[in-house]
């Protein structure tokens, strides 16, 4: 069966990738990261990963003169750092991580705000790829150069002046995918000298209720349950959040396969506003 168009803007599953895994259009990004450090990206990569896939280093490809994590890298170290991974104009990209769902709809959100749409999440990840009997390799790839031309795409991305004013006029709504505990402050931040708590007037959306237990993505009827069961308005702007950026692309990811496309992503995320204390944070 055909996928409807919107789905090839946000994800494509295990089937989808075997057909096409060799194709001449198609490049494979291994985007596994984890905030704790409990694994070594870059070692699980490299003892096993799809055929062909690349390693996207999400923890290397960031902005370095910035204090906070996971920050968008400047438009040239990202260009020049896809470019050696040999991916670029017209290539169709299919991005995964090891842990299900996780990562890798932030490295699909960077690639979309640098101008590149035609990029996929693979639902359910690399597990989902090894219950399917997808075939692995251990052999580093040998990418060429590829022309990378970017575009910026402004209106995926908020900074905290755009934050604080939707919170104050109402312009959008602030959706948090943090869990409950951290949301309401009754569990500390893992980031020393963090406040706990929330921005006040933000909206609650664990990014765990959009995902099934297998780590693939719930069907649309489910997401739309979930985020209104979060009390966020569908047919309203929508600016996503969560403790450092990464996250909060999983509910990026899942409005955009609604087919919601006023939203951005607050890069700074509580990483920022919990650090600052200029800015107001509510409990409870």
């Amino acid at each position: 069966m055909a996928q409807r168009a919107i789905e090839t803007q946000t994800l494509v599953d295990v089937q989808w990738l075997k057909d096409h895994l060799d194709a001449p259009d198609v490049r494979v990004i291994d985007a596994t990261w984890r905030p704790s450090g409990d694994i070594n990206a870059r070692a699980a990569y490299e003892e096993r990963h799809i055929p062909g896939a690349v390693f996207f280093d999400v923890d290397e490809i960031v902005d370095e003169r910035s204090s906070l994590p996971n920050t968008l890298p400047p438009l040239e170290k990202f260009v020049s750092r896809v470019r050696k991974l040999g991916v670029g104009d017209g290539h169709r990209i299919v991005v995964y991580d090891q842990n299900g769902m996780f990562s890798s709809p932030r490295v699909w959100w960077m690639f979309r705000y640098f101008g590149h749409t035609e990029v996929s999440v693979l639902d359910g990840g690399l597990p989902a790829w090894i219950a399917a009997d997808g075939p692995l390799e251990d052999l580093p790839p040998t990418p060429r150069d590829r022309h990378f031309t970017p575009q910026l795409r402004s209106m995926l991305l908020s900074d905290v002046t755009k934050v604080s004013e939707a919170l104050k006029v109402g312009a959008a709504q602030i959706v948090d995918a943090r869990s409950p505990e951290r949301f309401s402050g009754a569990e500390g931040e893992p980031r020393e000298g963090m406040r706990a708590g929330h921005m006040p007037g933000a909206l609650n959306a664990h990014y765990q209720t959009l995902l099934q237990e297998d780590g693939r993505l719930k069907s649309d009827d489910a997401l739309r349950a979930a985020l209104e069961a979060a009390g966020v308005d569908l047919a309203k702007p929508i600016i996503t959040t969560c403790g450092s950026g990464v996250s909060a692309a999983i509910l990026s990811l899942a409005l955009t396969r609604l087919g919601h496309d006023a939203h951005s992503l607050y890069d700074g995320s509580w990483a920022e506003w919990g650090s600052s204390p200029m800015l107001p944070v509510e409990t409870g």
